[in-house]
């Protein structure tokens, strides 16, 4: 048997406006038509005995100016047809005034008791028919205790109050009335909460049908263009940009710049792996060629120079593999997230033995590097093996790129609670268009020549910084100067003697 609960997401969300919305309107009918009743008939019957208490004393007033004022025993002395004169004479005075309470009162029933026997029934009365139990009880009730009585029976309500002469209670003043008003004034009520409930569920239907329309559909393009990516690879057509300011308008955008970022990855990968084909046929074919030559002298007993010059470009090419061998072997630990240690470290004596290893390449190159040593011990946090690494990575850089003759600095400082290594040089400088991409894996530069690297370097430089919770920036360099890379860690307090053979360590 199918559910009866709706699948996907068009159906639960309908399915929940609809549940709100009656869920909301049941709960708004059982708070308002539950007290309501009450409340209006406490209401009513509040305003009918306030209006009992205002005609009283124009009824009382009424009874002593007609009645004469007689007890029970004084009654036996008059004949009956004086006592019935003296009745019709309140007789007259009464209906104008309980006409008028019977209108205040929208048509409550008014009757004026008097004490007169009983085969004589009530001085006035609004209506014709025979007086309740509960009129007669209340009646008798209010005469005997001298108070106003009240007796609510569902929707009958009955209030007597005592009419006063000079020797006590003289007759009643009883108002009765039903009412049907209020059970009238709750059934409006529930109709227009009904009729209002269903106009509520068609409007919470009708916008859950066209919210969940318009969601499933957006939701289906972003689908439709996800899966395209999987099938066809970054380069699938890019959907159509959804503008709206919500959570769906976000995560279309941000596929968006998914695919983007994956198209730019893909487009540095496939340079990379040109760059690196490129670079590592070179050498290779050198070597192949180197070691041909060489055999071919030896077997021969050629020139012992030649064969020398020969060795010599071997070892060059073989150099320039094995710093692309461990470029990539850098990369992939990055990516693995192999834990760096973290300990204080002497930024200047680590610049100062890093120096030392180019030596010999600058003066091949008739570049001098110029070390400028900090005031005192200056300590860092983090691995010496990663900090040593990009120190070597921005050395290289630099005397890659710095012209011959020209000096390359390299400078120790502290600033704002970090410690600094700045290395800077006197070439080309880097471009503005190229400062967003200088950083980014496989990019390689403009002027970039054949001896430059493989794009690698500072990508793996600030990597390692940021892993040890500092960063690698591209400064700006001072003027006549060409690139100016700057190294930041944070300062940590100086460390005990143990600290120093572990750094001596990592830099032989």
């Amino acid at each position: 048997m199918a559910s009866l609960v709706p699948s996907g997401l068009r159906g639960r969300l309908l399915l929940a406006l609809v549940a709100t919305a009656a869920i909301t309107l049941g709960a708004t009918a059982a708070v308002v038509l539950g007290p309501l009743r009450e409340k209006l008939r406490s209401q009513s019957v509040h305003n009918l005995a306030s209006a009992v208490d205002v005609a009283q004393p124009e009824f009382q007033a009424a009874l002593a100016k007609d009645l004469p004022e007689v007890n029970l025993a004084a009654r036996t002395s008059h004949t009956q047809r004086e006592f019935e004169n003296t009745l019709s004479l309140a007789a007259l005075t009464s209906p104008s005034v309980a006409n008028a309470l019977n209108e205040r009162t929208g048509g409550a029933r008014v009757i004026v008791a008097g004490l007169v026997p009983v085969t004589l029934g009530p001085v006035y009365d609004t209506d014709n028919a025979a007086p309740t139990r509960s009129i007669t009880l209340a009646s008798l009730a209010a005469e005997r205790t001298g108070k106003t009585v009240r007796n609510v029976e569902g929707d009958d309500v009955t209030i007597a109050t005592p009419l006063f002469g000079q020797r006590g209670p003289i007759g009643s003043l009883v108002v009765a009335k039903q009412l049907t008003e209020v059970t009238t004034a709750v059934g409006q009520v529930r109709n227009a909460l009904v009729a209002a409930a269903l106009v509520g569920l068609a409007v919470a239907i009708a916008l859950a049908i066209a919210l969940s329309r318009t969601l499933t559909l957006r939701l289906g393009r972003l689908r439709g263009a996800a899966l395209r990516i999987t099938t066809e690879g970054p380069d699938a057509p890019t959907p159509p940009r959804d503008r709206a300011r919500d959570e769906v308008g976000d995560l279309a955008r941000a596929l968006a710049r998914m695919q983007e970022e994956l198209r730019r990855q893909e487009a540095a990968r496939r340079s990379f792996v040109a760059t690196a084909s490129h670079e590592l046929r070179t050498p290779l074919t050198m070597l192949q060629g180197t070691m041909e030559l060489l055999e071919e002298d030896l077997r021969d007993g050629g020139d012992l120079t030649d064969a020398q010059e020969q060795v010599t470009s071997a070892r060059r090419e073989l150099l320039r593999l094995s710093a692309l061998a461990g470029e990539l072997l850098d990369l992939s630990r990055l990516d693995a997230e192999v834990q760096l240690r973290s300990e204080p470290v002497e930024i200047g004596e680590l610049a100062r033995a890093v120096a030392a290893e180019f030596e010999l390449r600058a003066r091949d190159r008739d570049v001098a590097v110029e070390v400028v040593p900090p005031l005192g011990p200056l300590w860092g946090r983090g691995d010496p093996d990663a900090v040593a690494r990009v120190v070597r990575i921005l050395l290289d850089n630099a005397m890659r790129y710095a012209p011959h003759g020209a000096p390359v600095r390299v400078r120790c400082f502290e600033r704002e609670g970090s410690v600094a290594v700045e290395v800077l040089d006197r070439g080309p400088g880097v471009p503005d268009e190229e400062r967003e991409h200088i950083f980014e894996r496989f990019h390689r530069g403009r002027s970039a020549g054949s001896a430059s690297g493989f794009g690698l370097g500072l990508a793996i430089g600030r990597e390692l910084a940021e892993r040890m919770n500092g960063r690698l920036e591209l400064s700006d360099p001072p003027a006549g100067s060409g690139a100016c890379f700057v190294l930041r860690l944070p300062a940590a307090s100086v460390p005990g003697d143990g600290a120093a053979p572990a750094q001596r360590r990592v830099l032989t």
